[in-house]
């Protein structure tokens, strides 16, 4: 097995029962700092079963659109799901919003994204061979990522989205266990 194919497997296992629940909680706004970086969640519809994917990404916010890269390139499967249906949410720390995706082909904007999402992605740089907080040198991004093909994905804020605290999400389970946890300690 190679070095991809491993981190894949590890990042899927760490992503489907740690940092997806834990939005799906509500917890989401506790997760992101500079150090494990800035992470949204990325719900949308698989384009072969119809069913609902959660999947973690670092991104960065500016001029009103919520930008990320899918890290593995074309083969990502959340990225061809939204190729073909690019309506999703984010399940963004501060809440969910509806979007509608579209990809980035401007090499200057793709550039200058990608510097700030980067930096958000905290010590999770260094598995690009980058040093984590840091600017990078812009012909380091050409190299790195555009000519590897990593897409830049932009998304166009539609709407709001469904959240922790909708029927879909888990949030009732945070407060029925913060709530025993008070009623515990006051009737001791």
């Amino acid at each position: 097995m190679d070095m991809m194919n491993l981190m894949r497997r590890v990042f899927r296992l760490l992503n489907k029962f740690f940092m997806v629940p834990l939005f799906r909680l509500g917890m989401g706004p506790f997760i992101g700092n500079p150090i494990t970086g800035y992470i949204m969640v990325i719900k949308n519809v698989g384009r072969k079963t119809g069913k609902i994917r959660y999947t973690p990404v670092n991104y960065a916010i500016r001029d009103g659109y919520v930008y990320c890269m899918a890290g593995f390139g074309k083969v990502t499967h959340w990225y061809k799901n939204l190729k073909a249906n690019p309506s999703a949410e984010l399940i963004l720390p501060s809440g969910p919003i509806a979007v509608f995706m579209d990809e980035v082909s401007d090499q200057d904007e793709v550039v200058a994204i990608s510097q700030q999402l980067l930096i958000n992605t905290g010590l999770a740089a260094m598995l690009e061979g980058l040093v984590p907080f840091k600017r990078v040198p812009e012909d380091r991004i050409i190299n790195t990522l555009v000519k590897r093909g990593v897409p830049l994905l932009r998304f166009r804020p539609t709407g709001v989205g469904s959240g922790a605290s909708d029927p879909s999400g888990w949030l009732w389970i945070t407060m029925t266990a913060l709530t025993l946890l008070v009623l515990y300690f006051l009737l001791r």
